[in-house]
């Protein structure tokens, strides 16, 4: 039985998909996770489903391997395994968001840097690395669906908060769902702002 911490989690992670499906940061392909609040080796995050859709009934628990806890014949994110390299990698993450704003695209494809321009972008971090997957893996369809290409992706995430992905989208790291939502948001915005398409953030 789910305690009440993980249920106020659960309540979270809804309103955390439908926020930034409403601002227009994922899709129907993006998705939110959090770390287990009683079992920091698990994660919890919606089976496949729009993100506005989501109930509390569509949030499933995963180990490290990427099983569901307990079994489900639900469909699941093949790109799951991003959140758990991550957790794996980083005890401070508490919350992971992968998503292909349409505002951060142009910087997962020209080589241009991501850079903080205005004050509420800088929670994106410092400095936002960019993954290829050809590095590693040579040609691919760009989704991430192994093991060995999350942790390779949390390689580069490094200690920051950001990491953009080339040719597919960013995944962002949080020590919170909440600050997982609002530094996914404002990073796009800054993506915005830093293309010109912009004038104003705040």
């Amino acid at each position: 039985m789910p305690t009440d911490a993980t249920q106020g989690m659960i309540a979270e992670l809804v309103l955390a998909g439908r926020i930034l499906a409403a601002e227009g940061v994922i899709d129907s392909f993006g998705h939110v996770s959090f770390r287990h609040p009683g079992r920091p080796e698990r994660y919890l995050m919606p089976r496949v489903r729009a993100a506005e859709l989501v109930t509390r009934d569509d949030i499933l628990e995963f180990d490290f391997d990427d099983r569901p806890q307990p079994a489900s014949d639900a469909r699941v994110f093949a790109e799951r395994c991003i959140h758990s390299a991550i957790y794996r990698a980083r005890p401070d993450v508490m919350a992971v968001c992968h998503h292909h704003a349409p505002e951060i695209m142009p910087f997962c494809a020209s080589g241009i840097a991501l850079v903080p321009v205005f004050h509420l972008g800088a929670t994106m971090g410092a400095t936002v690395p960019l993954w290829d997957s050809q590095d590693d893996f040579g040609d691919t369809n760009l989704i991430v669906s192994t093991r060995d290409q999350g942790d390779s992706l949390a390689r580069t995430l490094g200690a920051n908060w950001t990491v953009l992905m080339r040719g597919h989208g960013a995944t962002v790291a949080a020590r919170s769902v909440k600050e997982a939502v609002f530094r996914s948001i404002y990073g796009a915005r800054n993506a915005d702002v830093q293309c010109g398409r912009r004038s104003s953030a705040a």
